[in-house]
C-alpha cells in the first residue's frame, strides 16, 4: 500500500530531523517540536471531506494530554476549494513557492517576497539550507542581537531608574527648600516675639519706674502732711496710703 509506505517515509524523515536538532552533550530541554508538512497532489484520504489532516501524540483515552514533539500535516491539494479571491490567490503564491523555491534559490521572485507570510517562509527555508558552520554563525549573529537588544532594555531601564531617582531627588530638595521657607518665617516670627517681648519689658520697667515715683511722691506729700499735724486718715484718705504704712513713716 502506497499510503502506508508515504506515512512512514513522512514519520521517519520527521523523527530525524527531531533527533537531528541536538549534537552529542546537548540537553534535552533545547529539543523544539518538529512540524512535518505534506502536500498531496491526489485524494489521499477518499473517505473523509477534510483536505487539511493533523495528526500529533495524544493519551489514547484523554485526547487532552498531548506529547509536543511531531506533528504531521497532510493537506490534499485536489480536495482545497478556494471560497474568495483572495484565497485563490494565497493558493496560487503558495504553489508557486513550493514549486518555485528550494535550497539553492538565491533570489525569489517580487511577487512573491511582497507577501509577507511566503516571505517569512523564505526566510526559514534560506536558514534550513545553511551548513553547519553557517548556522553556527548565523545562531551566533542573532544571539548577538538578542544580547544587544538586552543591553539596550537593561539601559533603557536604568535610565527610566534615574530619571525616577531624579525626579524624587528634585522632589526631596523642593521639600527642603519649603522646610527651609517655613523655617525662615518661623525664626523671623520668634525674632518678632523676642521683640515684642523685649518691647513688654521697657514698658513694664517704665509702669515699674512710674508706679514707684508715685509711691514715692505720696510718702513725701504724707510727711510734709504728718509734720503739719494732719492725722493718719486724712492723710490716707488723701493719699491712698494705708494708715500703718503713714504711722511708720
Amino acid at each position: 500500500n502506497w499510503r502506508a509506505d508515504f506515512y512512514d517515509r513522512v514519520l521517519f524523515n520527521a523523527s530525524k530531523a527531531y533527533v537531528q536538532q541536538l549534537d552529542k552533550g546537548e540537553q534535552y530541554h533545547l529539543l523544539q517540536p518538529v512540524y512535518s508538512l505534506s502536500f498531496i497532489n491526489d485524494t489521499f484520504e477518499p473517505d473523509m471531506e477534510e483536505y487539511y489532516h493533523y495528526y500529533h501524540l495524544v493519551h489514547y483515552l484523554h485526547s487532552d494530554k498531548v506529547l509536543d514533539g511531531l506533528h504531521l500535516v497532510f493537506v490534499e491539494l485536489p480536495k482545497f476549494k478556494a471560497k474568495s479571491f483572495t484565497e485563490k490567490k494565497m493558493q496560487a503564491l503558495w504553489l508557486r513557492f513550493l514549486t518555485e523555491i528550494d535550497e539553492h534559490t538565491k533570489k525569489a521572485d517580487k511577487s512573491l517576497m511582497d507577501d509577507p507570510h511566503v516571505n517569512e517562509a523564505l526566510e526559514i527555508v534560506e536558514e534550513s539550507a545553511l551548513n553547519a558552520k553557517e548556522r553556527a554563525e548565523y545562531d551566533g549573529f542573532w544571539d548577538q542581537v538578542r544580547r544587544n537588544t538586552a543591553l539596550m532594555d537593561d539601559v533603557k531601564e536604568a535610565h527610566a531608574i534615574r530619571a525616577k531617582f531624579d525626579a524624587a531627588v528634585a522632589e526631596l530638595d523642593a521639600a527642603v527648600a519649603r522646610a527651609d521657607a517655613a523655617v525662615a518665617r518661623a525664626d523671623a516670627a520668634v525674632a518678632r516675639a523676642d521683640a515684642a517681648v523685649a518691647q513688654a519689658d521697657v514698658e513694664k520697667a517704665r509702669a515699674d519706674a512710674a508706679v514707684e515715683k508715685l509711691r514715692q511722691d505720696k510718702l513725701q506729700i504724707a510727711r510734709k502732711m504728718k509734720a503739719k499735724g494732719f492725722s493718719s486718715a486724712d492723710i490716707s484718705e488723701f493719699t491712698g496710703l494705708g494708715t500703718a504704712e503713714i504711722e511708720r513713716i
